[in-house]
């Protein structure tokens, strides 16, 4: 049981609602970009390229670079979210976001179903760009800011984008803090029960 627990918490997760906020929770539990192999997993899982895109030219420069967005995105949107504005993380994130994003089109896979492919492999100015450019329309539309939630878990810092129905999601994951939640209010019952 506690392999599955350390398995599941070191799980890349692309629940968030959008791909910067994903990038975002590569901190929690613990480090979930600690290697080249791992980086290449996220960028392929959070969609940036498509599936099968050959992701070679990735190394430990790539590491620091998404490590070092992932710093200012998470200064920038917690800035927001508490009404202290990260000035310094707002000009980065902006900077990296000059870039072009890769160019996608569309081909003819077999059976003559469209897939989309990358014109050239990408660089990884540009696939920091996507993430960044992503986080600039998340929080300067209202209506998609407005739904920015904090997960209301214990000891849980993952912000997600809230597109529940009636916009009252508390958690991150019901399965892992909505499940930690409901397992302590039952404990909590429980001990009052017998006392």
């Amino acid at each position: 049981m506690a392999s599955d627990t350390a398995t599941a918490s070191y799980e890349l997760r692309f629940d968030s609602g959008r791909v910067c906020l994903d990038l975002l929770t590569t901190t929690h539990p613990e480090e979930r970009l600690d290697s080249v192999e791992r980086l290449r997993a996220w960028i392929t899982g959070a969609g940036l390229v498509p599936a099968g895109t050959p992701l070679a030219g990735v190394d430990a420069g790539w590491l620091r670079a998404f490590r070092e967005l992932r710093l200012h995105l998470e200064a920038l949107v917690r800035g927001e979210l508490d009404g202290q504005p990260a000035e310094g993380a707002l000009a980065r994130v902006n900077a990296v976001a000059r870039q072009s994003p890769p160019v996608p089109c569309a081909v003819r896979a077999e059976g003559g179903v469209l897939v989309r492919r990358l014109r050239a492999l990408p660089g990884l100015e540009e696939l920091l760009a996507v993430v960044a450019r992503e986080a600039i329309e998340l929080l300067t539309d209202p209506g998609t800011r407005a739904s920015l939630r904090q997960c209301e878990g214990d000891n849980c810092p993952i912000v997600y984008l809230d597109t529940s129905r009636g916009r009252r999601r508390r958690w991150c994951s019901s399965e892992v803090c909505g499940n930690r939640e409901r397992v302590a209010r039952h404990r909590r019952r429980a001990a009052l029960a017998r006392a």
